[in-house]
């Protein structure tokens, strides 16, 4: 008899959401879902008029989770939950997205210079019509930084993809004076709120 290891999928193309779910001892297989301009994106990431940073991080995550599961039946693979995440940065209630160019990302990077703001990453799964979302909240509070200090940081071109124009894992993570909350969350995957999620749906994470 053929044992079928207990197995997830990830609907992101985030390597540190995979290192993540690695680091935890989770397996799991990618799931893209559709985000190239030529091709209508499965999930509208646009934030809604005067939304709120915790409900738009909800939104976003659990469309992610909910795409992914459709494409799962349109795809015929087999039933396992599918896992999404989403995280931004607020300021002030201001919403941080991942920039565009470098522009963006240092005009980011003066606003929470010298500045205490959150992060909010949300995680959901999704089996069949069954969604959960769970929502973790960190604060992380920045050094001033100059701008010799930003058009260095720049450089390392690890704004890209990173919500508020920064990376914890990278050379930003000097200038952290202080975190609270989930060091995971703030990489983009908390790693607690998706352990609790994963038992919801009989996956037996650690």
């Amino acid at each position: 008899m053929r044992i079928i290891k207990p197995r997830i999928y990830l609907a992101s193309q985030s390597p540190r959401r995979r290192e993540l779910l690695k680091q935890i001892g989770v397996s799991f297989e990618i799931l893209l879902l559709r985000s190239s301009p030529g091709r209508s994106a499965d999930v509208d990431e646009t934030p809604h008029p005067g939304e709120a940073p915790e409900s738009y991080v909800r939104r976003v995550c659990r469309a992610k989770a909910e795409a992914g599961n459709t494409a799962l039946k349109l795809r015929n693979l087999p039933p396992f939950p599918v896992l999404a995440a989403d995280t931004t940065v607020a300021l002030d209630g201001k919403i941080f997205g991942k920039p565009d160019n470098a522009n963006l990302a240092a005009a980011m990077l003066r606003q929470l210079s010298g500045q205490e703001h959150r992060v909010l990453s949300a995680v959901s799964v999704a089996l069949d019509g069954h969604v959960e979302t769970a929502l973790s909240t960190s604060t992380v509070r920045f050094a001033q930084l100059d701008e010799e200090r930003i058009q260095r940081y720049l450089l390392t071109r690890e704004y890209t993809d990173k919500a508020g124009g920064y990376a914890i894992q990278g050379h930003a993570g000097a200038f952290i004076e202080h975190i609270s909350g989930s060091y995971s969350g703030v990489m983009g995957l908390p790693l607690y709120e998706t352990a609790e999620l994963l038992r919801h749906f009989n996956y037996p994470a650690p």
